[in-house]
């Protein structure tokens, strides 16, 4: 039986872990980050992945840093056949991969060597992006940049946002890494070498990157929308009031206004013009220190007189 420690954390994660114990894989121990407090009530939660190690009865190992923990350590001891990781979050030392017996192997949202770095399906979406997909890895110090064995294309629809792609592509990597470990342990891969001339990064995404600038596009500002969607949320200001986007329409309409002028509106509708003559539609927004609103019971709880033409946005 294959020996395998497992690294990850987020929800993307946890399938692909459970993938490799339905199928029989030896799962030594799971690696994944601390617990944290989430919500309003900050409750201290497991992440997804040891959530599912622990429905299993399988060591959890959760180092702050992984680099020279005693849960590095740990891991080193076991000496699994594999390493496998899946948006884990932190650099791994070449030490660690070298623990590996056969191979230390990563699970990355992106069609290598495009969108290397933390948040890959984010810039997909925000860069309008027509597919994107799943790499399976070797893993080597430098950032995802080692060989690829395995590659596959999935489209990124008009509707999809950070979530429905991550819900997708967790399922293609979970396929895509069981079609390619018994090949690989069989020695029937041959790795290709990233194109060092092709390679992108996509860097974690700032909180000044969240801020809508509207003399974008109407397509490319619905583009970053769903990219920030649902979380962290990208943000316009609103009558002067910092104001989440949720939810948006580009109209097949065009405008001389200047970007963020009023284009239209009525009782369940409001339209902003944006960059390239552009008009969009505020479908669902979130006004600070407000819920999230229709922008129908958004401009029925406002006392505001709007003008056509004037400026709203900003």
């Amino acid at each position: 039986m294959t020996s395998v420690i497992f690294m990850g954390t987020p929800k993307f994660s946890a399938p692909i872990l459970s993938s490799l114990i339905e199928k029989g894989y030896d799962v030594l121990a799971v690696v994944t980050q601390p617990d944290r407090r989430v919500g309003r009530k900050h409750v201290l939660t497991a992440s997804p992945v040891k959530q599912v190690a622990v429905a299993h009865d399988i060591e959890v190992l959760q180092p702050q840093k992984i680099s020279g923990s005693d849960e590095m350590a740990r891991a080193i001891e076991l000496a699994p056949d594999l390493i496998v990781t899946a948006a884990f979050g932190q650099f791994l030392p070449t030490k660690l991969l070298k623990a590996a017996k056969v191979a230390a192997v990563n699970v990355h949202a992106s069609l290598l060597p495009k969108y290397r770095g933390g948040a890959p399906v984010h810039y997909a979406i925000m860069n309008g992006d027509k597919e994107t997909g799943v790499s399976i890895m070797f893993m080597e110090k430098k950032m995802d940049a080692g060989a690829v064995l395995a590659q596959q294309a999935i489209p990124i629809t008009d509707q999809d946002d950070v979530g429905s792609m991550f819900d997708k592509l967790s399922d293609l990597g979970r396929d895509l890494l069981l079609e390619t470990l018994p090949k690989l342990l069989a020695g029937e891969i041959t790795p290709v070498p990233q194109d060092e001339d092709k390679v992108s990064f996509s860097p974690t995404i700032k909180s000044d990157e969240e801020r809508i600038d509207l003399n974008l596009s109407a397509h490319m500002i619905d583009c970053k929308v769903r990219a920030l969607r649902p979380a962290p949320i990208a943000h316009i200001f609103l009558n002067g009031v910092r104001t989440k986007l949720w939810d948006v329409t580009v109209l097949d309409e065009t405008t001389e206004m200047a970007p963020g002028s009023l284009v239209s509106h009525d009782k369940h509708h409001l339209a902003i013009a944006t960059g390239d003559h552009g008009v969009l539609a505020l479908n669902e927004i979130q006004p600070a220190g407000k819920p999230k609103l229709s922008i129908t019971d958004f401009l029925n709880g406002t006392s505001d007189a709007l003008t056509i033409g004037e400026q709203v946005a900003e």
